[in-house]
């Protein structure tokens, strides 16, 4: 018996040292390969813009009131000024511009050159504009201006001709504010996350109205929303509780749910590898897609306080992240880029 004890003990750092080597072998999804400190910067960035033929990523520091430029590889290479409280962004590579949303007291948007980055021109548009989405089928750049009042009924989503920056009209959505957009390939349907009624919204672009509304079950504060549009679905993902939401676009019915990284804001979907990806505070949380039902989650990435602005450039096979410090003392805001892992 004492032979058979000792034999064990004897075993057992060997045991562990397999169980380390096993545990050091699992790869995590996403691998960081670089980062670019922001010293100087505070408060929140809302969203990222891409010039993928110019190799410029721009990305919005709204408490700072710039969009900042980088190249691909995380290199900061200038700051643009001249903004209120800048949003979300679109790069027009035939034009060598951008469209930038501007939501101070004023609600605006600025046309932006990408040669010297001077502002070029500006709309007015109602108060509360903050995020966007483009739509490449007709060149409209659609921009949210709700605002915070508890008391609106409704909120308009402004329409830009991108192609004469001119404002050719208004979508009304209901409840005082709305969230992330998504639009189908021909360009004719939008779902965006009715923030202020709780709701996920299906909008018709040519007749210009609401045509479906689909309540949030058991959760609230839906901000990041991707489309899935050839298996039907639709992922949101809210703040209280952080979780993630597979809608059924025939039905308009959740299929599944699953929890998610807190505070999250943006979430892309990653076709090569039917995963999809969404950023929030500390972490970002990877699901792995195994059918149209079915869901997997297969990690939480280590990132960053309100790392909660993102984009995934498959091009590149890289999703870039950026780190906030609003609300921490000793936060370090940073630029993060990381290569997808197979």
């Amino acid at each position: 018996m004492k032979k058979v004890l000792r034999e064990i003990l004897w075993l057992m750092p060997a045991i562990g040292l397999i169980g380390l080597s096993t545990s050091a072998q699992v790869k995590q999804p996403l691998q960081l390969v670089a980062t670019t400190p922001l010293p100087g910067f505070s408060g929140d960035f809302d969203h990222f813009g891409l010039d993928l033929k110019g190799k410029r990523l721009f990305l919005t520091a709204e408490d700072h009131k710039s969009v900042e430029v980088f190249d691909l590889d995380g290199k900061h290479l200038h700051s643009i000024t001249g903004f209120g409280q800048p949003h979300a962004l679109v790069f027009l590579p035939d034009q060598n511009k951008m469209i930038v949303t501007d939501g101070d007291d004023f609600g605006m948007v600025e046309l932006v050159s990408g040669e010297n980055y001077k502002i070029l021109d500006t709309i007015k548009l109602p108060p509360g504009v903050d995020g966007a989405v483009f739509n490449p089928v007709n060149q409209y750049y659609y921009v949210e201006s709700g605002g915070d009042e508890p008391g609106a009924k409704t909120h308009d989503l402004s329409i830009i001709d991108t192609r004469t920056f001119k404002h050719i009209g208004d979508i009304t959505l209901p409840g005082n504010q709305s969230e992330a957009m998504a639009i189908d390939r021909a360009g004719k349907v939008m779902y965006v996350n009715l923030k202020g009624t709780n709701e996920v919204g299906v909008v018709d672009l040519e007749a210009r109205k609401v045509i479906a509304r689909w309540p949030i079950p058991d959760a609230g504060t839906a901000n990041a929303l991707a489309l899935d549009e050839p298996n039907h679905r639709v992922f949101i993902a809210t703040r209280k509780p952080p979780t993630f939401f597979v809608f059924d676009t025939d039905t308009g019915k959740v299929v599944t749910k699953l929890p998610c990284t807190a505070q999250n804001d943006d979430m892309w979907r990653d076709l090569q590898r039917k995963r999809i990806y969404v950023t929030g505070t500390e972490t970002t949380t990877v699901f792995e897609q195994k059918d149209a039902d079915h869901y997997t989650h297969i990690g939480d990435v280590p990132t960053g306080f309100r790392a909660r602005t993102s984009i995934l450039v498959p091009e590149l096979n890289r999703l870039y992240i950026a780190v906030s410090g609003k609300g921490k003392p000793d936060a370090r805001l940073s630029l993060q880029v990381y290569e997808i892992q197979p």
